[in-house]
């Protein structure tokens, strides 16, 4: 049996609570033992696998774990050194959100290459002592952006820069469809993973930014700051779409 334990501390219990998500469901169709537990101040995910499946467990455990630094601890970076202080709170979602996807390929390729899978890995030591080179290009990122945060702070800059980050990241997916329903939005992608969530005004666009899409079909008229936004970055790649209420059922089911 080849075990492995992955430990976070418990100050950060939302982001354990996604890893142990993003594990089980890598490993749902193995035979693997996943178990949690908490001691001196640490969250720990203990991973027990047959040997002959070792190497598939370290892949599905590197996966995770480069996600959940490439999402989750670029946040966190971004919100201790930003130094915006924008009243929009759309806009600064957006804006973070571009930020957290620039470049994440060479990020990706940059913890693959320093991470190493032996017993246990306790994440913020990781990120904190192996991955200095990783910090260090967040950290020009960032320095570049507090530089000229006065001239960014005008709003054509601002939109022309975030358009930049848009266009620039990688593209997840070919085609997105979002209608206006119950106060919020609904966002359809290939797979559906978003349809049964309702995002807000101030959300909607940070998490079409999240998706990246080649095409963006929007199913409503109604205009608001948010929809304003997403048609100035995302430009050529939206189509206006008409869509009668009485037809969302059956658009739903389509998707």
């Amino acid at each position: 049996m080849w075990e492995f334990a992955l430990n976070i501390t418990s100050k950060h219990q939302k982001i354990s609570e996604k890893l142990k998500t993003l594990l089980t469901q890598y490993f749902e169709l193995s035979n693997c033992i996943l178990t949690t537990s908490e001691e001196n101040n640490f969250l720990k995910i203990l991973i027990a696998v047959d040997d002959k499946m070792e190497e598939y467990a370290k892949k599905v455990i590197t996966s995770a774990v480069i996600e959940i630094i490439c999402d989750d601890f670029k946040e966190i970076y971004l919100n201790k050194y930003l130094l915006f202080n924008m009243h929009d709170t759309i806009e600064m979602c957006a804006f973070k959100k571009a930020l957290v996807n620039f470049d994440r390929e060479t990020d990706r390729f940059i913890i693959r290459k320093n991470l190493e899978l032996k017993k246990d890995l306790f994440l913020e030591s990781f990120f904190r002592f192996k991955l200095k080179s990783l910090q260090n290009k967040w950290s020009e990122l960032v320095s570049l952006a507090n530089e000229n945060r006065e001239y960014l702070f005008s709003n054509s800059s601002f939109i022309e820069l975030l358009k930049f980050l848009v266009d620039n990241l990688d593209i997840c997916e070919d085609e997105i469809s979002v209608i206006k329903e119950d106060g919020g939005y609904r966002i359809f992608t290939s797979n559906a993973m978003y349809s049964n969530s309702v995002f807000n005004e101030e959300n909607i666009v940070s998490s079409i930014i999240d998706l990246s899409p080649q095409k963006i079909n929007l199913y409503f008229n109604e205009k608001s700051s948010a929809i304003n936004l997403l048609e100035q970055i995302f430009d050529e790649r939206i189509t206006k779409n008409k869509l009668s209420f009485k037809n969302v059922e059956k658009f739903k089911l389509n998707m």
